[in-house]
């Protein structure tokens, strides 16, 4: 709901954030670095620019959220976009606590207690397992295929002495996605002939010590081993279909395995973070971090396949209006380890009684990329009076290639870090304390993008450039009483150039209007209702031709889209009311809530995306419609 935020449609748990990729934000979970918080990223085989579908984090288990939507300080590195850092809850060493939830999805489990195992050691489980089948079911979905995913989380807080403690962390998000060939007989306009079957799971483990050396300084050091890996069989359906793309023939022929991968991403790193408050006024930050980075991709084509969807450029035979896949363009065989190296200090005075600065520099060393950088950052605060105050900022930012990237590439092609450069100049004012008005301004420039040259291979270079600008304006009023709610409007422009001659172009995340309205009101102990309305302009996708009988086969017609125009055109806009209503009661020593909450109500299918129907000649649009949920949350 914050400004410059979007959540990718409405449908996804990933963000972006003032234009740029959901891959581009720093994501900190207890002070280990992840790149990606979320479940089912993606049903495609290549990866899926909008990031995960839901957050690998249930209810109840974040303590506190850390948001920064740029120009954040040089502690943080590797992505340019934002810092989102999450603390998860600690146990309690006093009562133990049971509560959890139930809905239509499965069912979460949470324990918050003393580890009545060591005096001094306090335990936070959970443990939710989540099953689509109700839900595709019900609002008429089967043709979608069916998600599945878990979670199950630990941390344990040992206080050793007064100086010391000690935390231990545990995540194992297991998912699967499964579409098989009886969800494509349930797709009635057959728009969708792929058959992916995932497995995936992701692991973190860490320790984390925190010392407070004296009243003026501590060190953390932080220790943790972070595994991803993806077992993934993509198959196809071939209907049989006249010219209007209807069945002749009721069994529909199909390959279950025409391409495979297994990819595995494992990371064992250490940061030292080291804070110190030399006086009430100033005080430094330093930290170093070291990480062994270990990749592993075996992709394996076993037939040719076929993308109606091209450019020219991307043809491989002259006269041709449609791209052949051959096992080339595709496969891949990696396997390296490489060492990365960060380090960075940040110091903050207050120079006066008005004005707040804070000079930082980080250093970069990234193995795949064998590449040294040094990135600045300046950012600041002028207070005008109590309520009134200016802030700016400016930075260097380098981003290391998405990992699945970097295994993907031939041998002898080396991916860069790409550099972005920001600029921000923002004010707030605080009308009363609960009341608050701001307003932020922005541009930034890229360089060294990352970029795709031929479109259905996985050949990459660093050809891409541009810029962004933009304005954020919120109004965040803060729970008092029984109202709380936030509005806010975004203005945004991102050009992207992929050096490509096609020019400048709109970049994916680029919607330039954007409005979030949230209201809540808590009437009584009982009730409490909630709606939120988000509104963004459509986003950007490409002019085209549409070609017929592209195959010259007059009793099996088949069309192709031809690219002309990149993200000239847009997709429809994104509109979606939402509303909850929780009711609170007790039931014996239990507190109850039972919720009801319902994502877009109007029921208008979101154009998340556009695909192409090769058998009809038809675009479709990827996005649901409306998205129900509702069930009993529980505390003991």
């Amino acid at each position: 709901m914050l400004p410059g935020v979007s959540s990718s449609g409405g449908i996804y748990s990933a963000i972006s954030v003032r234009g740029q990729g959901v891959r581009d934000n720093v994501y900190m979970v207890d002070d280990i670095p992840l790149t990606e918080l979320g479940h089912l990223e993606g049903n495609s085989f290549f990866n899926d620019p909008n990031g995960g579908r839901f957050s690998i984090f249930a209810p109840r288990v974040i303590d506190n959220a850390l948001f920064l939507g740029g120009g954040f300080s040089s502690e943080y590195g590797r992505r340019s976009a934002s810092v989102l850092g999450l603390t998860i809850k600690e146990g309690n060493n006093q009562n133990a606590i049971i509560d959890g939830q139930t809905d239509l999805l499965g069912i979460t489990l949470n324990y918050d207690g003393p580890s009545k195992v060591f005096k001094n050691t306090s335990i936070f489980v959970s443990a939710r397992y989540q099953n689509f089948y109700g839900l595709v079911n019900l609002i008429g979905l089967k043709d979608i295929g069916l998600p599945i995913y878990g979670d199950f989380i630990l941390k344990t807080s040992t206080r050793i002495n007064q100086k010391n403690k000690l935390n231990f962390i545990a995540i194992i998000s297991p998912e699967s996605f499964v579409r098989d060939i009886n969800n494509v007989y349930e797709d009635k306009k057959l728009n969708l002939l792929y058959l992916p079957d995932f497995r995936r799971n992701k692991m973190v483990y860490g320790l984390n010590l925190s010392t407070q050396i004296n009243r003026k300084s501590y060190l953390k050091n932080i220790l943790y081993f972070s595994s991803y890996t993806s077992d993934v069989r993509v198959g196809r359906a071939f209907p049989e279909t006249d010219t209007l793309g209807i069945l002749v023939n009721p069994v529909i022929p199909f390959i279950s395995n025409i391409q495979t991968q297994n990819y595995t991403e494992n990371k064992i790193g250490y940061r030292l973070l080291h804070h110190i408050h030399f006086n009430q006024n100033n005080k430094l930050a330093t930290g170093i971090e070291i990480d062994a980075l270990s990749l592993k991709n075996e992709r394996i084509f076993l037939y040719n396949d076929t993308n109606f969807v091209y450019r020219k450029s991307d043809l491989m035979q002259a006269n041709q209006r449609y791209q052949v896949i051959i096992p080339a363009m595709v496969n891949a065989a990696f396997e390296d380890t490489r060492f990365n190296l960060s380090g960075f200090a940040n110091y903050s005075t207050l120079i006066g009684k008005r004005l707040s600065i804070h000079a930082g520099i980080r250093y970069d060393y990234t193995g795949f990329s064998n590449q040294h950088v040094i990135a600045p950052r300046l950012s600041g605060s002028y207070f005008i009076n109590e309520k009134n105050s200016l802030n700016f900022a400016y930075g260097k930012y380098y981003q290391e290639p998405v990992y699945s990237d970097i295994a993907d590439q031939p041998n002898g092609n080396t991916l860069k870090m790409e550099e972005i450069t920001q600029f921000i100049l923002g004010y707030k004012w605080h009308f009363k304390p609960d009341l608050k008005f701001t307003v932020e301004t922005w541009f930034k420039s890229f360089d060294n993008l990352v970029t795709t040259p031929i479109n259905g291979t996985v050949f990459k270079n660093n050809m891409g450039s541009g810029y962004g600008r933009g304005l954020d304006i919120s109004v965040t009023k803060r729970l008092v009483k029984k109202f709380h709610g936030q509005i806010s409007y975004s203005f945004m422009e991102i050009k992207r150039n992929d050096g490509d001659g096609l020019g400048d172009y709109n970049f994916a995340f680029s919607q330039p209007h954007q409005f979030n309205l949230m209201l809540s009101y808590k009437l009584n102990t009982h009730f409490t209702f909630s709606m939120r309305y988000r509104y963004a302009t459509g986003k950007p996708k490409d002019n085209y031709i549409i070609h017929r009988d592209i195959l010259n086969q007059s009793n099996q017609i088949r069309y192709s889209k031809e690219l002309i125009g990149r993200n000239l055109l847009r997709l429809p806009n994104f509109n979606s009311i939402d509303i909850r209503v929780n009711y609170h009661f007790k039931f014996r020593t239990a507190n109850m809530t039972i919720f009801f909450d319902i994502v877009n109500i109007v029921n208008k299918q979101i154009a998340n995306s556009e695909s192409f129907n090769y058998l009809t000649g038809q675009n479709y649009f990827d996005g649901l419609a409306i998205f129900p949920t509702g069930g009993l949350k529980f505390e003991f």
